[in-house]
């Protein structure tokens, strides 16, 4: 079940990590991470000891991102509740970053969930601050902030309202000391810490930590008539924040006889559909779609230069990926067509009633551009006279989407009544202005989707280590789902064939304008990285469907290796946590612990 901290008090601590450029690189090493303690000396990583806080790049005049990270954090106490994290920005590299010379970065939160970024906190205007750390002083109803700069000398600020970044004092001198926690995570570069109550370390260490199965529970008795009544009766697995869900029960019904009258002790498993990662290797972007009782798989096919898009049919998930599943060409190579070079991340969705395949594709010149094509009435998927010629996709005023860059990784979402498109869009890439890939939005009538029917809008760009690290700078591969009301957009950052890829999440109420940046919120660390899931490194690029059982699962392509770049295809279930929300990282074992599987109850027939 979940932890339980017995002393009275615990702590929690903040720091950044050492930097290994092969397993950790910079922009993820130099992120605020977390760690709990139970008795203030020894700390338990959180988040698998990956990143959680990370510090925005910088956008300059030519619209260039500079990847930034941070160093020395410091954690205090709020006299009115919750905590304040400061920490020094500096470039990804660690050397010192002048936009911020002479100031912090300040965040608060409320409960180590979700956090708010205050902005800079100015200390004084000449100085490269090395280190900081706040406290606030009862008695003059201040915070006061000591510092040291980058030549060892030690400073002090004073304000009373720490979050309006306004009517901080001058710097005077000041004595800086302080006292370090005891033995840190793995790698640590250590922070401070500060004394948390039980109950908000428990919730913190059950919010960041995995979740695993903890307990299986099936009906005492069951009255039952006919075999059927009792195949119905499903398991209900339990996990160590106390969210639950159904799963299905193979019972073992031989000798049971529905004709007699009595008691019967019978046993059963519970069962716990797994894919073995990886499923298939060579192909990114995987989609899995269910359409007409059937199953079907179409992705980015490596194994062909990225040539061709090729659909699988099976009446199960698992038959897509069996050795003697035959794959259908559907839109091959046609240089006539303008059809030549990056058969890129097709996605099948119902748009108005209609059946459509979303993709990028380039000519004879390298620059792939959103397409759509349609399927023919009473057309098969893999049948490719089933489709019509594909259309690029074009603003309102009937321009191309774009003319002076990339576009890409095009998908659909319907949120009531209104029906918009997301996509990834890249300006000089390969040079000094690279702009990276960054995701827009914009709204399409059901009617005709290959044309927009507003204005694009930036939605979000690469900002945070593990979006841009190595200079990856990479926003691309949006799919959602809707939940309970809410939109969950993810995406992935980091490098597409590497350990660094990841999956981001924007989420949204689905009744508002999905149009109106403010009412989406980012998450400030991946869902779904190689430090999530045991063997699997590099996830991203997913899809969603929904399987026989009715469970969300999420297929993503990653790779078996941390050193290896080619792109692997997998697939677990999505569950949803005590709070409702999705949890993408659950594993086979964490899902249904093995030991749990066996179960038995008593059959009353009659």
């Amino acid at each position: 079940m979940a932890e339980n901290y017995t002393k009275t008090k615990a702590r929690i601590m903040v720091y950044t990590r050492e930097t290994d450029a092969a397993q950790y690189p910079a922009g993820l090493s130099r992120s605020i991470h977390l760690a709990c303690s139970r008795d203030g000396k020894n700390y338990e990583a959180l988040n698998n000891n990956y990143g959680i806080l990370f510090a925005e790049a910088a956008v300059d005049d030519a619209d260039i991102i500079h990847a930034k990270g941070v160093k020395n954090p410091r954690i205090f106490a709020m006299p009115e509740g919750g905590f304040g994290i400061v920490a020094v920005r500096v470039n990804e590299d660690g050397s010192a970053d002048e936009d911020s010379r002479g100031s912090v970065l300040l965040w608060t939160t409320a409960d180590f969930k979700e956090f708010k970024k205050i902005g800079f906190l100015p200390l004084h205007g000449d100085a490269y601050v090395e280190r900081a750390q706040c406290r606030y002083d009862k008695n003059t109803g201040e915070y006061c902030i000591l510092w040291q700069d980058d030549l060892g000398n030690s400073y002090q600020n004073e304000v009373k309202d720490i979050c309006s970044l306004t009517g901080i004092s001058p710097a005077h001198p000041g004595v800086y000391t302080e006292e370090l926690p005891g033995q840190a995570p793995e790698g640590a570069e250590k922070g401070n810490s500060v004394e948390i109550s039980t109950q908000l370390c428990d919730e913190t260490a059950l919010y960041w930590n995995r979740l695993y199965s903890v307990k299986v529970q099936v009906p005492k008795r069951i009255w039952a008539r006919t075999a059927s009544e009792v195949e119905n009766v499903r398991a209900s697995v339990l996990y160590s924040d106390g969210s639950s869900v159904q799963k299905q029960v193979k019972w073992e019904l031989d000798g049971l006889d529905f004709q007699s009258p009595g008691s019967f002790r019978i046993r059963g498993t519970v069962q716990n559909e797994q894919y073995q990662f990886p499923l298939a290797c060579g192909f990114g972007d995987p989609v899995i779609f269910p359409w007409e009782g059937r199953y079907y798989f179409i992705a980015t096919n490596d194994n062909l230069n990225d040539v061709g898009f090729y659909v699988r049919e099976s009446e199960d998930v698992a038959g897509l990926f069996r050795e003697d599943t035959q794959q259908h060409l559907i839109l091959g190579l046609d240089e006539e067509r303008g059809f030549v070079q990056t058969f890129w991340a097709p996605e099948f969705h119902v748009i108005g009633g209609e059946l459509y395949i979303l993709f990028a594709i380039s000519g004879k010149k390298w620059g792939p551009q959103c397409h759509l094509m349609k399927l023919k009435k009473g057309g098969s998927l893999i049948d490719p006279e089933s489709w019509e010629e594909p259309v690029r996709i074009r603003k309102k005023d009937g321009s191309f989407l774009t003319e002076d860059g990339i576009t890409l990784d095009m998908t659909y979402l319907k949120a009531g009544e209104r029906s918009y498109v997301v996509w990834s869009y890249r300006r000089n890439i390969g040079t000094p202005y690279d702009t990276g890939s960054m995701l827009y939005i914009a709204e399409v009538d059901e009617k005709q989707p290959w044309q927009l029917s507003s204005d694009p809008v930036l939605l979000t760009r690469p900002l945070y280590g593990w979006e841009n690290v190595n200079h990856t700078i990479n926003n691309e591969g949006p799919y959602a789902f809707i939940a309970d009301g809410k939109v969950y957009l993810t995406y992935s950052g980091g490098a597409a064939d590497g350990y660094t890829y990841a999956l981001g999440l924007l989420t949204a109420d689905a009744k508002d304008d999905l149009l109106d940046i403010s009412v989406w919120k980012k998450r400030c660390t991946p869902v779904l990285s190689y430090y999530s899931v045991e063997g699997i490194y590099g996830p991203g690029h997913n899809s969603f469907f929904t399987d026989a059982q009715g469970n969300l699962m999420i297929a993503y392509h990653a790779e078996d290796a941390l050193e290896h770049h080619l792109r692997c295809d997998g697939i677990h279930r999505v569950h949803f946590n005590i709070h409702g929300e999705p949890v993408f990282d659950l594993s086979a074992k964490r899902d249904l612990d093995p030991a749990l599987s066996q179960v038995e109850t008593e059959v009353i027939v009659g």
